[in-house]
């Protein structure tokens, strides 16, 4: 009995202990660290995971700025049931109260899934039965793809690469390369080589799933999409006249392909007052539209009337649709909105049977965005174009009032035999006619602050979305039926423009999922004001009536009109609704214009410099125009544009260029200049304003070149902030030179030391309005010198007020980035610091003397402390005597710049 009583007890410790050792198995969850990719996965992975399960993770990125990305392994199977029992969740923070980004079981592993921010929890739940293989899932930190390819380009000339090429380019990528050109110039972007990711069940040009490069003509997500390319084919050709061209990269976490190169080209565009004619052929015969800009809505069964054989005098058939019917078509894309005045159409003999066939008669549709379509009318009816007569000849077509569309369609009406076509497509870019540049409102050019209305309805239908074509909604004021002339639309260009026409387009709400005509809305007409100062305003008139001229709008609110009228000064214009459709006030608009004369001349350098009429971003640093020694030694005076010098497109305030005959200021330094500063750059703001900057961006200084000096004249009036930064090629910032407050209507002068480093940098001028209030920042003189002594750089100058402390560099030294200027010490320093240590001395003998005579009078009361004074603090804690410190100096800082720059 013994014996048995002993075999059961070993027996029930053995069960015990395999359960425990069994739960120690399984066990699971936990934080992790995110800093190295790692995995996790359901217990026993691969094999099946234990019932009873509840597993718990969060991981965690070590910066707050970083998001994480968890990819899961195909091999995933959990237990189906809708996720009622076995299932993993994803919740996009660090608990279980966070946002659910999915829930999920059967046997289809989840897509990659990227947190908002630096914690993703975890949850794995398994029942009582019916256990899987489970899963597993790699978890990452997202990147991207900042220290690759976030690049701008201003150069003539240059080559876009993916990150890496012709290596394969990395995973996780959101880059963005934007190229931008000076007035007056066009980008033609032509592809090398180009291999994506491709989908194997894409359909349709642009239906990419995996990795893909976005084409915008403007600024990414803010002007059109031209394109979306991916695979092996080499995209068409690209050429923009917006200023601004844009391309976006985008990289999932599986398959990684050698990526894509591409060279743009900068040219001047010959533009002519006398000799101006709308009327060039678009490309369709000559080949410049590519074979994917043109699909028709069906072709021949056979597959030899396709689309693309339906270019003007191709000799291989045309295009003929699968059945003839007045509701086909065939349609081009023409990338950018083009003004379209003619129409060349031509049949077809079959090569197979010899039989001859031609459209007779045809309607003509366009749009700006493909989906939204207008059919060409002939005062209140749909316009019939009659076409052909015979299979060869070729019928040219006029466009009684020429369009502004993008997507151009052709529906044949009438035909012989059966419908077979070619044809061409004639017209202009808008921006051929004479001063009739785009000002930014398209591409995007234009900031957000820069649009302003006397109301707005709602979130969705700000002035910001007023941009022409880019936008998919529009401006709408906030009363739906207001009276005539009460609601504007406004645009400030930024500094004074010539200005010589406009674009109007309507709008489109997403009340009713966007498809009714009652959130369709447009204006049909409206007038015109303009201003200098945006305070005093002027009409433009009818020179027939001496009235204030009213403007034809819009009849649709998809299709853009343009309005052109005699030249005007201006750098505020208004539009104010008179008429408008039954569904109220909708507007979206472009600005045309130039430059003044004396703002458009481009030096002849090798670097091309931008009119100083639009903010143009800063160009990387390994492809910036680079500063020769040579060109060290001569001061900017923006007589003649920017000299190199770029404005921040990010920037709330825009430098802008002015001209003025202002005389030096009684007392000023003579050294500072001559009697009168002709142009110079300025920023300005008003009474209640929000915090704003504006930053002027240098060209790139050389490697190993200097140290040098910087000097610069300046005006600082108002409560407003003035600071010179260096940046390295990381973008990263260091503050060099800063100056704050109210410094008086006087030109005054700046000068700071630009350090050796071993690597290219760039200067940014950067002014800062932190308070509401009337003020202005203005630049001029600017000058990289390499013979103006060290010592004289530093010294300190009257424009500094007396609460700035600093000096002179030590003689011989030569700060570079890796250093930090150690400033002399004034000799009346020495004084009071002498002074003060008899004090200290002093206080702490009459301190001793008084606790001692305390001890022995057995008080547990100490007595004050005498005033002292603090060599540290440069105060007194106590007492009323004044404040002490040194003449007023500049301190040149190298330290990194942190957000909490002290002046």
């Amino acid at each position: 009995m013994d014996i048995l009583s002993s075999l059961f007890g070993f027996l029930l410790a053995l069960c015990l202990t395999l359960k425990v050792h069994s739960e120690e198995a399984v066990r699971c969850g936990g934080q992790v660290d995110a800093s190295e990719a790692g995995y996790i996965t359901s217990p026993g992975y691969p094999l099946e995971y234990s019932p009873h399960q509840s597993c718990q993770w969060v991981i965690t990125a070590p910066e707050p700025s970083q998001r994480i990305a968890l990819n899961f392994n195909p091999h995933f199977e959990l237990e189906k049931l809708d996720c009622r029992y076995d299932y993993i969740e994803i919740h996009d923070g660090n608990s279980e109260a966070a946002e659910l980004l999915g829930k999920h079981c059967s046997n289809i592993a989840p897509p990659p899934i990227i947190s908002s921010g630096p914690t993703v929890f975890i949850k794995f739940v398994s029942d009582y039965a019916h256990q899987g293989a489970g899963f597993s899932l790699r978890y990452e930190i997202y990147k991207t793809g900042a220290e690759y390819c976030f690049r701008n380009f201003t150069s003539l000339s240059g080559v876009i690469e993916s990150p890496g090429f012709p290596d394969k380019y990395p995973h996780n990528l959101e880059c963005s390369f934007i190229i931008i050109s000076p007035p007056r110039m066009e980008v033609t972007l032509t592809f090398l080589t180009f291999d994506l990711e491709n989908d194997p069940l894409l359909l349709n040009e642009g239906d990419c799933k995996y990795d893909w490069l976005d084409v915008w003509d403007g600024l990414p997500q803010v002007g059109p999409l031209i394109g979306r390319y991916c695979g092996t084919k080499i995209p068409p050709e690209i050429q923009s006249s917006t200023g601004l061209l844009s391309l976006t990269f985008h990289t999932d976490m599986a398959v990684a392909k050698d990526g894509f190169s591409a060279r743009y080209n900068m040219t001047y565009r010959e533009v002519s007052d006398t000799a101006f004619h709308c009327s060039n052929p678009f490309g369709l015969e000559s080949g410049r539209i590519s074979d994917d800009q043109i699909t028709a809505s069906s072709s021949f069964y056979d597959g030899r009337w396709s689309p693309r054989q339906a270019r003007l005098n191709n000799d291989d058939n045309a295009w003929t649709p699968n059945e003839d019917s007045n509701k086909e078509y065939i349609q081009v894309d023409l990338h950018f909105l083009k003004v379209l005045t003619g129409i060349a159409t031509q049949g077809a003999i079959s090569k197979e049977t010899q039989k001859s066939y031609y459209v007779s008669t045809f309607k003509l549709e366009v749009s700006t965005n493909g989906e939204d379509w207008m059919v060409y009318r002939h005062g209140k009816n749909h316009k019939i174009f009659h076409a052909n007569t015979d299979p060869s000849e070729v019928v040219l077509n006029r466009v009684p009032q020429p369009v502004l569309a993008r997507f151009v369609r052709i529906r044949p009406q009438i035909w012989n035999n059966g419908i077979a076509l070619r044809f061409e497509l004639y017209g202009c870019q808008i921006t051929d006619a004479p001063c009739s540049e785009l000002q930014g409102m398209l591409s995007g050019h234009l900031p957000d602050s820069q649009i302003s209305a006397s109301s707005a309805r709602e979130l969705h239908w700000v002035p910001s979305a007023a941009r022409l074509v880019a936008s998919r909604s529009g401006w709408f004021p906030h009363p739906t039926q207001p009276l005539a002339g009460e609601e504007w639309l406004q645009v400030d260009l930024g500094l004074v423009k010539v200005v010589r026409g406009i674009i109007t387009q309507g709008a489109r709400s997403q009340e009713s999922g966007g498809t009714s005509a009652d959130n369709r809305a447009f204006v049909r007409k409206y007038r015109l004001a303009h201003s200098l100062n945006g305070n005093d305003w002027n009409w433009i008139m009818d020179t027939k009536t001496s009235m204030p001229k009213v403007f034809e709008g819009n009849t649709h609110y998809d299709t853009p009109e343009l309005r052109r009228f005699e030249e005007i000064p201006a750098q505020f214009l208004r539009v104010y609704p008179e008429r408008w459709s039954p569904a109220g006030i909708g507007m979206r608009m472009e600005v045309l214009g130039c430059s003044l004369p004396e703002t458009t001349t481009v030096p002849e350098s090798t670097t091309p410099t931008p009119a100083p009429t639009q903010p143009n971003a800063s160009e990387p640093l390994s492809t910036a125009a680079s500063i020769p020694p040579s060109s060290q030694e001569g001061v900017c005076d923006f007589e003649q544009g920017l000299c190199g010098w770029t404005l921040d497109p990010a920037s709330s305030l825009v430098w802008a260029l002015q001209s003025s005959n202002r005389t030096t200021e009684p007392g000023q330094d003579p050294a500072l200049g001559s009697n009168s500063l002709d142009n110079y750059l300025y920023i300005e703001t008003g009474d209640g304003a929000e915090a704003q900057r504006g930053r002027l961006l240098s060209p790139e200084v050389g490697a190993d070149m200097g140290p040098l000096c910087l000097l610069f004249s300046y005006q600082l009036e108002g409560p407003g902030s003035l600071r010179v930064l260096l940046r390295n090629p990381h973008l990263e910032e260091t503050l060099l030179w800063a100056l704050k407050g109210d410094q008086g209507p006087v030109w005054k002068e700046g000068r700071t030391i630009l350090p050796r480093s071993p690597k290219e940098f760039q200067v940014v001028i950067e002014g800062l309005f932190e308070h509401s209030g009337k003020g202005h920042i203005w630049i001029d003189n600017v000058h990289m010198s390499l013979s103006t002594p060290l010592e004289e750089c530093t010294q300190p100058f009257a424009a500094f007020p007396p609460d700035m402390k600093g000096g002179a560099l030590p003689d011989g030294s030569h700060p570079t980035l890796a250093t930090r200027s150690v400033p002399p010490m004034p000799p009346n320093w020495y004084y009071i610091l002498a002074g003060g240590g008899a004090i200290l001395i002093l206080a702490t003998a009459v301190l001793t003397v008084a606790i001692c005579s305390q001890r022995r009078q057995n008080s547990a009361q100490k007595s004050l402390p005498a005033a002292y004074y603090s060599p540290q603090t440069s105060h007194y804690p106590r007492g009323g005597s004044g404040r002490l410190g040194p003449d007023p100096a500049l301190t040149v800082w190298l330290d990194k710049e942190d957000g909490c720059s002290h002046y």
